[in-house]
Formats: C-alpha cells, sequence, structure tokens
C-alpha cells in the first residue's frame, strides 16, 4: 500500500506528503548513509495534529519517504519556486545541499517514472478522490496540506524562518475569506511568528487542488519544527512544547471550516 487514507465526516482533508521515513531496501543501496537518517521529515505531524479524527478530518498519508519521491512536486518536475533553491520530483540533495546518492546512483528517466507510477499518482489519486467524495457531500472541501521544517536552512532559505507559514498560492488557492479567518487565529497571539505567502507559498497540492471557483480551497501550513520537536537528530518529539501549539493549529483549521461554512451559507 503506497497511502494510508483515514475518512472523516467534516469538509476538509489534511494532507501530510511528507510525514513517511521508509525507504524500500531495494534502494536504500543507492543512498549516502546521511540519507537513510532521512532528516528532511516532516516529523511527527501525526502526533502535533492528533486532534484530527476527533475534528472529523480525513487524513492522507503517504508509505515512502519524500527521498524516494516529493508528493507535493509536479510530475513532470517544473520547478515550484523559480530562481532560489528547489528539490525535484525525485530529489537528489539534502536541505543542506549535499547529495542524497551515491555516485552514479541517482535515479534515471526510467526510475523516475517507475517510482512515480508505483507512489505519486496513488496518493494524489486518492487525494482527488477523497476532495471529490467531500465535495458531493457537504458541496465545498477544504484541503489543509501540513509540513513542517528546520527553522534554518540556509541552502533553502536566509535567517531564521517565520514560526508558521501559511500558503495559499498568492491568494489562487483559496477564497480570501478562508485565508483572513486561518491568519486573524495567528495573529491573535504573540508567542508564533507568522507570515502569508512568504518564502513558502505551496507547493503543488495546494496549487493545482485549489480552486475556489469550484468550491475546492487549499491552505498549505509549513511551521518550523522547533514549535514542536527537538531540531537536531534524533529528532524527537517534545510534548511539553507541542502542546502549546496544538491549540493553536486546532483553532486555524477550525476558523478555515467556519469560514468556508460561512462562504457557502
Amino acid at each position: 500500500m503506497s497511502c494510508y487514507l483515514h475518512q472523516g465526516s467534516a469538509p476538509i482533508l489534511v494532507s501530510m506528503p511528507h510525514i513517511a521515513t521508509h525507504i524500500p531496501p531495494e534502494l536504500a543501496t543507492d543512498f549516502v548513509p546521511a540519507a537513510l537518517v532521512v532528516q528532511d521529515t516532516d516529523w511527527h505531524l501525526d502526533l502535533l495534529y492528533n486532534f484530527l479524527e476527533p475534528l472529523g478530518a480525513s487524513v492522507l498519508k503517504p508509505s515512502a519517504s519524500r527521498y524516494v519521491i516529493d508528493l507535493n512536486r509536479p510530475p513532470d518536475n517544473t520547478p515550484m519556486y523559480p530562481g532560489v533553491a528547489n528539490t525535484e520530483l525525485c530529489p537528489t540533495k539534502i536541505f543542506t545541499g549535499e547529495s542524497l546518492y551515491r555516485d552514479g546512483c541517482a535515479p534515471n528517466a526510467v526510475a523516475i517514472a517507475a517510482r512515480r507510477e508505483r507512489y505519486w499518482q496513488p496518493y494524489h489519486t486518492a487525494l482527488e478522490q477523497e476532495l471529490t467524495r467531500i465535495k458531493s457531500i457537504h458541496g465545498y472541501a477544504i484541503l489543509w496540506d501540513a509540513h513542517s521544517i528546520h527553522s534554518q536552512l540556509p541552502w533553502l532559505f536566509e535567517g531564521k524562518l517565520p514560526d508558521l507559514n501559511i500558503g495559499t498560492a498568492n491568494g489562487d488557492a483559496a477564497h480570501s475569506s478562508i485565508t483572513e479567518a486561518v491568519a486573524q487565529v495567528c495573529a491573535a497571539q504573540s508567542t508564533y511568528t507568522h507570515v502569508v505567502n512568504g518564502r513558502f507559498k505551496g507547493g503543488y497540492i495546494t496549487r493545482h487542488y485549489g480552486k475556489p471557483a469550484q468550491r475546492v480551497h487549499a491552505i498549505q501550513m509549513e511551521k518550523c519544527w522547533s514549535t514542536y520537536m527537538v531540531e537536531q537528530a534524533p529528532y524527537d518529539y517534545d510534548a511539553a512544547i507541542a502542546m502549546n501549539i496544538q491549540p493553536l493549529l486546532k483553532r486555524m483549521i477550525e476558523a478555515a471550516m467556519h469560514s468556508a461554512k460561512a462562504l457557502y451559507a
């Protein structure tokens, strides 16, 4: 099985495309030893978002690490952020800029196509079908694309990233009232910094599936590891600090749902 879907009753699907840590044994020998630590995982999101099922949210998770294939990149590998460092459909670099693969072992076009068919396509088929199911029940759907990242990565961005990064493809992926509702929750507190459509505006999932004119609204939430876990190996979850941000994340998701409900009342 290449992905796992929990179907909920609420009008929201939470996608976690980078949560998996598994690298298939037949591929593992191609990677450098450092890659097998899978340090660029969106760690522990299932623990951080442990309130989703009681909210009635649907949740979609993959089985394979983003090092195998990045489910948040276009199938044709078009760069998401022109002019800055990008990771590919099948990444070849760790976020530090170092190579993921042993010399001569990076996947060729045939291998990439095989991974796309085995891992990428089933995830996106499940994602599209679940959004269709949700919309058929509620008349609209919200897609929350959940991510996390090290707060400082010079290869990708300068300085320290804001704690909470709301991305809606510069407003194209979600109605402005939904984006504003989520941002207002962030603005009402002073513990965590936030930005809307900053360095991370939303990857392929947000940009491709967010279609407000068709009543599907997509929001990417990229948060810093420092808000809920230890940023160094072995990348442990820190329940003591996570408990501070969990209520905020829940309020953000609830605000998105309330705003969408009002939009279509």
